[in-house]
């Protein structure tokens, strides 16, 4: 029987204690990197079907100011679920699910290794996957993290040790 997903950072949390990381002092990126691998393949009730983006996942990085401009690097997954409480109407077109991110957001100081960070070409993410959990899933993670090599800027964030880590349910912007 599969979690609901208002349990996913629960879910998270298990999946990075299994790692050996503290969620709110994540110290290594590639064991909180193996952690959301497996978090991201965990079967979730409650979310709107593959066809509406039900279940999905972001690899962010960049600095923003609602972070004090830290140098960050964020693992989303993102739910498209159905708004509780509304009676909307199913035939209308217009309908879009409400969508929740469960995110862990790892801080770094700043360092010439990223001083450009946000001059990149892809600065900000690798992009939405929405393949479904299994193989296909696995091997989009795959494609993530090797492009994450190609980039000097975030490989080295992802081989530097975070100096802060906070992991939520926020419903996405």
């Amino acid at each position: 029987m599969a979690a609901h997903w208002k349990n996913g950072p629960e879910l998270f949390v298990l999946a990075l204690r299994r790692h050996g990381l503290d969620p709110d002092a994540v110290d290594d990126v590639a064991r909180a990197w193996s952690a959301f691998q497996e978090f991201v393949q965990v079967p979730v009730d409650g979310i709107e079907p593959a066809e509406d983006d039900g279940d999905g996942f972001i690899v962010q990085w960049g600095r923003w100011s609602w972070h004090e401009d830290r140098p960050a690097l964020v693992f989303t997954r993102q739910f498209a679920v159905r708004n509780e409480g509304d009676q909307e109407d199913e035939d209308d077109e217009s309908w879009q699910p409400q969508r929740w991110n469960v995110e862990l957001e790892l801080f770094f100081a700043d360092s010439p290794a990223w001083a450009d960070l946000e001059d990149m070409a892809w600065a900000d993410s690798m992009g939405f996957d929405f393949d479904p959990i299994g193989h296909e899933r696995a091997a989009a993670l795959a494609r993530i993290a090797t492009f994450v090599e190609t980039l000097p800027q975030v490989s080295a964030m992802w081989r530097a040790i975070p100096v802060g880590s906070a992991l939520g349910l926020e419903p996405a912007d």
